[in-house]
């Protein structure tokens, strides 16, 4: 038994006012991704969430059964994927000012990896506190 399916679809890319468009086989033009919008998102944050929360879903599925596992699959340190994993926990509105760029200049990787409080209130005093508040 296969353990692969290939499904071909008959679609042709073409130029069309110098962007390039999907076409289907009956010559309509498929629609096409919305660009990304110019964002002060940090892209090692964006990066470090991303892995935070695939390798917390790893964890969570016992895809892998502990932090060392995860950082041998990497091929990581065993200290730097405990590191990036407590980004998890993170309170949801910080989590979303990072994705949407809107946190403060000071909110960055070194800082959020020396550790933040578990508590979400007490996560906003202290990042409040250090000049690293989520602007509206």
């Amino acid at each position: 038994m296969a353990d692969t399916v290939t499904v071909r679809v008959p679609l042709a890319i073409r130029k069309r006012g110098g962007r390039k468009v999907v076409v289907s086989p009956n010559g309509s033009v498929l629609p096409t991704a919305p660009r990304h919008v110019a964002t002060n998102a940090d892209p090692s944050l964006l990066k470090a969430l991303g892995r935070a929360f695939r390798w917390k879903r790893l964890l969570d599925d016992g895809n892998c059964a502990s932090v060392s596992d995860i950082a041998r699959a990497e091929k990581l340190d065993r200290t730097y994927v405990g590191d990036v994993l407590r980004l998890t926990l993170l309170a949801p509105e910080i989590v979303e000012a990072i994705l949407e760029g809107r946190q403060v200049e000071g909110t960055t990787l070194p800082v959020l990896m020396k550790g933040v409080a578990i508590e979400w209130e007490t996560q906003r005093i202290a990042l409040a506190a250090s000049g690293c508040v989520v602007s509206p």
